[in-house]
């Protein structure tokens, strides 16, 4: 019996399989063999630290608390921009609407009456961007007014009473309601701010 026939059988009964030689033919070789039973001897260490279990942290709690941060993160930014847009939208009309209304009585009443719908809404939107969970309220407002301005000017311009040039300002009533509406979505969805509306 040659010692690769018996090394052989001693690795298939490391391994849990079966040999081809008896495991009293192994015995008896190995009595004899001092080569063998070395082999075995070092065949059995391997084996047992083979056999440790290696100790691998659990890191799924870690990851997806790190994926939650990092969504919330952007949230926040998204929320941060929108807000400065919408409070943006809101100076620009009333920069617009100011003059109008200040002018004196040089201008028609209509127009000095639009600039203080204007500055009201402008008032209304800023309020909006300082307290986004109010954001919502705003939207059916400047969604209707949105609605209302692309109505009467496409009419108007149809009708030649008015340029098409002139009726571009009317945009920014279209942008405001995006925003707002991008805002309140935002701030609905939770940006881990504090909320800020008070009773």
């Amino acid at each position: 019996m040659n010692c690769g026939a018996v090394r052989a059988a001693l690795s298939a009964h490391f391994d849990g399989e079966a040999a081809e030689l008896s495991a009293e033919q192994t015995a008896a070789h190995l009595s004899g063999c001092a080569a063998c039973r070395e082999w075995k001897l070092r065949a059995e260490q391997v084996n047992r630290m083979v056999a440790v279990p290696v100790q691998v942290p659990d890191l799924t709690e870690r990851v997806l608390a790190a994926v939650i941060d990092q969504e919330r993160a952007a949230r926040r930014a998204r929320w941060q921009i929108l807000r400065i847009a919408v409070g943006a939208a809101a100076v620009i009309q009333l920069l617009l609407a100011l003059p109008v209304l200040l002018d004196g009585g040089a201008g028609p009443h209509a127009s000095r009456e639009m600039a203080s719908f204007d500055i009201a809404l402008a008032v209304g939107f800023l309020l909006a961007a300082w307290q986004p969970a109010r954001a919502r309220a705003f939207v059916p407002v400047a969604a209707v007014l949105a609605f209302c301005f692309a109505l009467t000017s496409s009419m108007d311009v149809l009708n030649d009473s008015t340029a098409l040039a002139h009726e571009t300002g009317h945009l920014v009533a279209l942008v405001q309601a995006g925003l707002l509406w991008a805002l309140g979505r935002t701030s609905a969805a939770g940006t881990g701010a504090p909320a800020t509306v008070r009773p």
